[in-house]
């Protein structure tokens, strides 16, 4: 699957696709567009984001690709590894135009 993460997460993220093709917003040079002008080139299956409002400033039935959301106390790795499992399980369902929310632990069950 071609993955692609936003710029407000971590790019360490990519450590959760080693079966994938995973890229970040700044390895493709896109971290400054405008998320209208993102969507638009967008060439890939899954689009993770950490940005709550997303699936509410697009028209998703135009999307080629699924969205999945990120919910995390802060944006470190350590934050995002415990949701590599559950982020593998909804990109394997995940389809174009649709929307999954994955949702890490609290910030206070976690040591830093």
């Amino acid at each position: 699957m071609r993955v692609v993460i936003d710029a407000s997460i971590d790019p360490r993220l990519v450590e959760a696709f080693a079966d994938h093709h995973a890229q970040t917003l700044f390895d493709l040079g896109w971290q400054e567009l405008k998320d209208h002008v993102l969507v638009k080139r967008l060439e890939c299956d899954v689009f993770v984001t950490a940005d709550r409002g997303f699936e509410h400033e697009h028209n998703l039935k135009s999307l080629s690709f699924g969205i999945i959301i990120l919910h995390v106390e802060r944006n470190k790795i350590i934050f995002y590894r415990p949701l590599f499992e559950p982020l593998l399980q909804a990109m394997a369902t995940i389809r174009p135009s649709e929307v999954v929310h994955v949702y890490g632990p609290p910030a206070a069950q976690e040591q830093v």
